[in-house]
């Protein structure tokens, strides 16, 4: 195991390349079961949950090739095999594999998700959409059950907007008979960005991206190839880096319409912000402001920056409050930016900042992908050294981030951790 060593202070400066989404990347690689021929999913990320579902694709049978971020996946001997643990265990988009091997297969046997720890993420909007096509769910000694004759298209209304719910519903209702209607959907880039694959796949597919979808089922679906969009929340994560520590950061390969509510509020803090087609330059705020944010589905402000924000919020002159409306119970980085000296308490569903506070290197824990987000910028902004352990969090979402950061000016490396700290956590 790993810990991530910064030496804060050093002003970044520089290129970043953003990689493909890591969101829409756990839907696409699921997605290519539904296919009779070869698929390639083009600019990848190189992530731990990428390298998951490479290895779930393989085990029930696929061939897949991952070689500089294309994977191409030839799905022709793909079986039902029941996946009820093992790496299903490990990220918590492993449940688009029920959707994808329902569709193709009519039946699968999932192991319940993991992934981060942020409060209950049920999925029962999952089930009422699978139910709802005419698929029967039990849930039997820790794994979800699927099993269908057939598969019909239906009107389903979602009871939470849930993008996770969406794509699992377009994925079993593309080769389900007839139309299927999705109410109340999310509108997601990565929602469009698969349906666009199975468009290219050969599926039926309008309304992508706004709150009704209407699906035409088809018989079969054949391979193509798909670039993948760039990842809203890592670019998101370098602007608010950019604006926490950086002398200028142009930020590459990005679309910025999908980072307007972040946008909005970085330039109503007093950052500086250029935004072109593919690039975004961001340059830090002379004092910033103390701003109010409360997280939205899309379009409103990604609950995913939440807390990579708050880490930008110490900095600024007065007193933010963040809320959180999607998970209430993503404040676990808190804790850790109260090591590094952040004047920040939580109460209810929301965290109030004072600042700004001039942060202390420490010894932190991340909890998740994003805290881990959150802590890294705390690091690169804060005085001394600051220790980050739990980086298999980080590492399923970021694509070589030290390299980037060393890249931009950082100092910034990785160690490995010694028995005493490994018993020290196991303990914990």
């Amino acid at each position: 195991m790993e810990k991530l060593m910064i030496a804060g202070g050093y002003p970044l400066k520089g290129t970043v390349r953003i990689s493909g989404a890591k969101n829409s990347a756990v839907a696409l690689i699921p997605a290519t079961i539904l296919a009779d021929s070869p698929v390639t999913i083009e600019g990848l990320p190189d992530i731990s949950d990428v390298q998951i579902l490479k290895g779930l694709l393989e085990e029930i049978g696929g061939s897949v090739d991952f070689a500089e971020n294309d994977m191409t996946v030839d799905p022709s001997s793909m079986i039902s095999m029941p996946l009820p643990n093992g790496k299903v265990k490990k990220l918590r988009a492993s449940y688009y594999l029920m959707g994808a091997m329902l569709g193709r297969f009519k039946k699968a046997v999932i192991g319940l998700p993991g992934g981060c720890h942020l409060g209950p993420r049920p999925i029962d909007q999952h089930i009422k959409g699978f139910e709802a096509l005419g698929a029967s769910v039990t849930n039997e000694q820790g794994a979800i059950y699927l099993r269908a004759d057939e598969l019909k298209g239906a009107r389903i209304y979602l009871d939470v907007v849930s993008v996770g719910a969406t794509i699992n519903i377009m994925l079993a209702a593309v080769r389900a008979k007839g139309k299927t209607i999705i109410e109340n959907a999310a509108k997601e880039p990565e929602i469009i960005d698969v349906a666009t694959l199975l468009t290219n796949m050969g599926a039926k597919i309008k309304g992508a991206g706004t709150d009704v979808i209407r699906i035409e089922g088809v018989d079969q679906l054949h391979g193509c190839r798909h670039t993948i969009i760039p990842d809203r929340i890592e670019a998101g994560t370098y602007l608010i880096l950019g604006a926490a520590a950086g002398e200028g950061i142009l930020i590459d390969n990005v679309i910025p319409q999908h980072l307007e509510s972040l946008i909005a509020k970085l330039r109503e803090m007093g950052v500086n912000i250029e935004a072109g087609d593919d690039q975004i330059f961001v340059s830090p705020a002379e004092r910033m402001k103390a701003v109010d944010i409360k997280t939205l589905v899309y379009p409103g402000f990604p609950t995913d920056l939440q807390q990579p924000f708050t880490s930008l919020l110490t900095g600024a002159e007065g007193t933010s409050m963040v809320t959180d409306t999607i998970y209430g119970a993503r404040f676990k980085h808190i804790d850790e930016l109260r090591r590094m000296n952040a004047n920040i308490k939580v109460e209810g569903r929301s965290a109030i900042i004072n600042g700004p506070i001039r942060l202390q290197g420490a010894k932190v824990k991340a909890s998740d992908l994003r805290a881990g987000a959150a802590l890294v910028i705390a690091g690169l902004k804060a005085e001394g050294i600051t220790e980050v352990t739990g980086l298999e969090h980080i590492d399923r979402g970021y694509s070589h981030l030290v390299e980037k950061l060393n890249g931009l000016g950082a100092t910034i490396w990785r160690e490995n951790l010694t028995k005493e700290e490994m018993e020290q956590m196991k303990n914990a």
